[in-house]
């Protein structure tokens, strides 16, 4: 239903997709050139592949290079400052092509314009928003919790215990709720919320004002009718997919779903009537943020929004909201991944049905090959996932997994009522939706009084409001290397070595990322299923030591000077 939005367009590019396009042909396409693109691809996958060695296993502390924490080992703030995985990251830099792309992807295939965005963006939040609200108002108490953290604290800046509220029904306690405290979230943590309510709202008018005209148009004309670019027209002469393929699949997965949310209603929570909501928001929000994806490579996230709902209809239901945001938020996911897969079908010409089947296959065989491998890493791993019992340099700290646990408590046990309504801390922080509703209005305002600006309809305020989404478990290392990478080569190489950048710029983002990929999987299991490490300086992570610790005056927390 959504494809000929957002696939048969020419202007819905979806830039990731070109990096695979470019690697096929490399592979495919035979070329006289002293240097073809295959050539290309095979050297850099080689020293990819060679020197991810050095930050993987020898050298892990090239991970996150700051130095200030060097300079001022002993300073809170400095280190405050100057961490790339726990504070600002202010000088900090990598030489790990992993921790360039981990989060927000390659930035070799982003639009510059959106770069832009993301990086004008975070560094509003970061350098201006976070220092004038920490220790120029210590906003919600900031100085009491750590600067830079995903975690859950008391009101006298202890970690939140958790267990302590939760029943054998895995639903809140409210006598030990009450014992215990208000949930705390670090400053960023809270802002990173507000912003994230900000994101939805901004996507959806920013859609609306923009693109709603050509949706509208589209939605009148027949698949036949209007105009179209080349890759439309090669592909209507293959036979399309039926219509009643989709609806029969999407009959039988939400069949599948009810009967679990009835059968195992007291281990799932979420009763039938969730399960369409959800299914309904999925649907709603898969066309606004599938326009996003396909024109700047960055995805606003759903997530917030799904467990705001739910937590609020549900409040004291853990699993109930994680299932709604499972139904709403990544299944929407998915219908984007999906369609992206239909734009690579569409740029190398594959024919539709194909493609249906090829996803439906593969969506089958990689969902249970991941929960295989799931179980597998949770029953040979110790102490996985359990960061305080890990060494420094673990690669098993799961940071997204530890944000998704901390999300489920947040909004789904203790509900969003008493985190950001009457009965919680961060209240105002809703009026970041009203902010992010208006946003686009003002851009698109400025756009129709000076059309003549071309770089103003270039302003997205879902990506620039969204831009440090990812974070946490993103760290401002990530986005500042990210970012600089990103420049050099989609504005300085584009502009000064055009021709260089449309042959191998594609081709170096796929050898890169393969090379990563292919030494990650060896290091596993050549080094870590044998627990073979090394235990050195290089090893012990990035020696900031001191950027998770509060500045309130009394707070004790090991590790930490007191002030």
């Amino acid at each position: 239903m959504m494809r000929k939005y957002v696939v048969e367009p020419a202007h819905m590019w979806w830039p990731s997709n070109l990096v695979q396009v470019s690697l096929f042909r490399a592979l495919h396409e035979k070329e006289d050139r002293r240097m073809s693109r295959a050539k290309f691809f095979v050297i850099v996958l080689i020293c990819s592949f060679s020197w991810y060695v050095v930050p993987g296993y020898l050298f892990p502390t090239i991970t996150s290079i700051s130095w200030v924490c060097w300079a001022w080992p002993k300073s809170v703030t400095a280190q405050q400052l100057g961490s790339g995985m726990n504070g600002l990251g202010i000088g900090a830099f990598t030489l790990d092509w992993s921790t360039v792309a981990s989060y927000l992807f390659s930035p070799l295939i982003t639009p510059f314009f959106a770069i832009v965005n993301i990086f004008v963006g975070y560094l509003l939040i970061l350098y201006v928003v976070m220092p004038v609200a920490y220790w120029g108002f210590n906003l919600y108490n900031a100085k009491t919790f750590p600067i830079f953290s995903s975690d859950l604290f008391t009101a006298a800046g202890q970690p939140y215990d958790i267990n302590a509220i939760v029943n054998n029904k895995f639903e809140i306690d409210m006598t030990a709720y009450g014992k215990q405290g208000r949930i705390n979230l670090s400053l960023f943590f809270a802002i990173t919320y507000g912003l994230g309510f900000a994101t939805i709202a901004a996507t959806l008018t920013h859609v609306a004002l923009f693109y709603g005209r050509e949706i509208y148009n589209r939605y009148r004309a027949s698949y036949n009718k209007g105009k179209v670019d080349i890759h439309t027209r090669l592909m209507r002469k293959y036979e399309d997919i039926p219509s009643w393929w989709f609806y029969l699949l999407l009959l039988v997965t939400v069949v599948i779903s009810l009967i679990l949310c009835t059968v195992l209603k007291d281990q799932i929570q979420l009763p039938w009537w969730g399960l369409l909501f959800a299914c309904a928001m999925a649907f709603v929000f898969t066309l606004p943020i599938s326009i996003i994806t396909a024109t700047t490579n960055q995805t606003p996230g759903l997530n917030i929004i799904t467990e705001y709902c739910m937590g609020l209809i549900l409040p004291g239901k853990p699993i109930a909201n994680v299932c709604f945001k499972v139904y709403g938020y990544m299944s929407m996911a998915q219908a984007v991944a999906f369609l992206s897969d239909f734009k690579l079908g569409h740029y190398m010409k594959i024919p539709p049905k194909s493609m249906f089947l090829v996803q439906a296959v593969g969506t089958v065989v990689a969902g249970t090959i991941n929960i295989g491998v799931a179980w597998w890493l949770l029953g040979s791993i110790t102490d996985i996932c359990q960061r305080d019992l890990l060494p420094p340099n673990s690669p098993w700290t799961c940071p997204s997994d530890r944000v998704f646990f901390d999300a489920s408590v947040i909004w789904g046990l203790v509900g969003p009522r008493r985190i950001f309504g009457p009965l919680g801390n961060y209240g105002a922080l809703n009026w970041f939706f009203l902010g992010g509703a208006v946003g686009p209005v003002i851009v698109w305002a400025f756009h129709r009084i000076f059309p003549e600006q071309s770089w103003i309809p270039l302003i997205n305020l879902p990506v620039l409001l969204g831009a440090t989404a990812n974070m946490p478990p993103a760290t401002a290392v990530n986005y500042t290397s990210w970012a600089a990478v990103g420049t050099v080569f989609n504005f300085f190489v584009y502009r000064y070595r055009k021709k260089w950048w449309q042959r191998y710029n594609y081709v170096l983002s796929a050898g890169l990322d393969a090379g990563v990929a292919m030494m990650g999987v060896l290091l596993y299991f050549a080094v870590t299923m044998e627990n073979k490490s090394l235990n050195w300086w290089g090893t012990a992570g990035e020696h900031c030591d001191l950027a998770t610790c509060p500045t309130a005056k009394g707070v004790i927390v090991d590790g930490c000077p007191v002030f």
